[in-house]
């Protein structure tokens, strides 16, 4: 049976469908995806992620054993509250989660991890933290809730009563009594994620509800991600692909070179060498909406759609996809036999609300 997030019920009473999602009952959507994802985009939405875990890492040794776990460097943090986005890897510079680390004070850490690699996850990090002066605690007794779109900060400020969110940084956090409120969110908007007692998120998403907040389900928020050009774990990137082949050498921190973190062996052999594959975004005409595991044909050889939908902001299907590297231009999308043509471009297709302009040339209906 589906594990439940404190806001099972509250769900059911907004008239969510509800569905089974890595493990647990979520919210599909509640009336039209469509009209979600633009409340979003131009209003204010929020998303139950309670089903993601946090994981508090204290002690003596967390610092210096989080920049040997991670791929990004945490001593990048400059201040409390600070976070950083990045990936921890296996020995082979594969993907074992993509997660946020935000600095509380020094020797404390939270990090929210996805609930799909939950399990390994944890294992992972008490097998390669074991023997340091640290402690591994995960947060079961904590909800979550996102709240996003150009409104969103100005709605939690009011309705919280604390005018500083409107102030806060992105990537900073702060603490307002129970609640932790970061400028963080996987939507490709402006907006927040709260972390606090799961007694307290019922009262939260009503007081959302009273003021207007559309809730979102996980239809939107996976329209949202994918015209962000956000990765996916389990679909855009996991344990065979590395950062180098996932549009995220960003969040690698290389230096400083004596770093030892996990993975960077094989990152740097990559990275020396160069990898065969690219993460990158396709746009299609009319006649298919691209699907995870769609063919990709190329003049450099097949890839693979990764992640794909109707982009309701772009007006028309999109895709991400993984091809051979240096493939570009006019390629074609396999949909039950038929080849659609589909268009190499850029990500993000849509930046701070806005379709991107090479998004908007028109490729040649099929």
């Amino acid at each position: 049976m589906a594990a439940k997030t404190p806001l099972y019920d509250a769900h059911i009473e907004a008239g969510a469908r509800m569905v089974e999602f890595a493990g647990w009952s979520l919210p599909i959507r509640y009336g039209s995806l469509v009209e979600e994802h633009q409340a979003v985009r131009e209003r204010a939405g929020m998303f139950d992620v309670s089903h993601m875990t946090v994981v508090d890492v204290e002690g003596d040794g967390a610092r210096e054993g989080l920049r040997r776990l991670l791929a990004n460097d945490v001593d990048k943090i400059r201040e409390d509250g600070q976070a950083i986005y990045g990936c921890m890897l296996n020995d082979d510079g594969g993907i074992i989660d993509d997660l946020i680390t935000y600095r509380i004070e020094a020797g404390f850490y939270r990090l929210v991890v996805n609930a799909a690699t939950r399990d390994g996850d944890l294992a992972w990090m008490n097998e390669r933290l074991a023997g340091e002066d640290v402690t591994i605690r995960e947060r079961d007794d904590l909800a979550m809730l996102a709240v996003q779109g150009p409104e969103a900060r100005a709605v939690l400020a009011e309705r919280l009563g604390v005018p500083d969110i409107e102030h806060l940084k992105p990537f900073r956090s702060m603490l307002h009594g129970e609640l932790f409120i970061a400028r963080t969110g996987y939507t490709g908007e402006d907006g927040c994620e709260i972390v606090l007692p799961n007694g307290l998120i019922g009262d939260l998403f009503q007081t959302l509800l009273d003021a207007g907040v559309a809730p979102c389900g996980l239809g939107a928020r996976d329209s949202l991600r994918l015209e962000a050009g956000l990765n996916l774990y389990g679909q855009d990137m996991d344990t065979t692909t590395t950062p180098l082949e996932s549009n995220l050498a960003w969040t690698v921190a290389f230096e400083p070179s004596e770093r030892d973190f996990i993975g960077r062996g094989a990152l740097e052999a990559q990275r020396e060498g160069g990898v065969d594959r690219q993460l990158v975004g396709l746009v299609l005409g009319t006649g298919g909406i691209p699907r995870s595991g769609a063919r990709v044909i190329t003049a450099s050889g097949d890839g693979e759609v990764t992640s794909g939908g109707f982009g309701p902001t772009v007006g028309r299907p999109v895709a991400m996809a993984r091809i051979p590297t240096g493939a570009s231009g006019e390629v074609e999308v396999e949909l039950r036999g038929k080849r659609l043509p589909a268009r190499v471009v850029k990500l993000p297709f849509v930046r701070n609300g806005r379709v991107a302009e090479a998004v908007l040339a028109e490729p040649d209906d099929g």
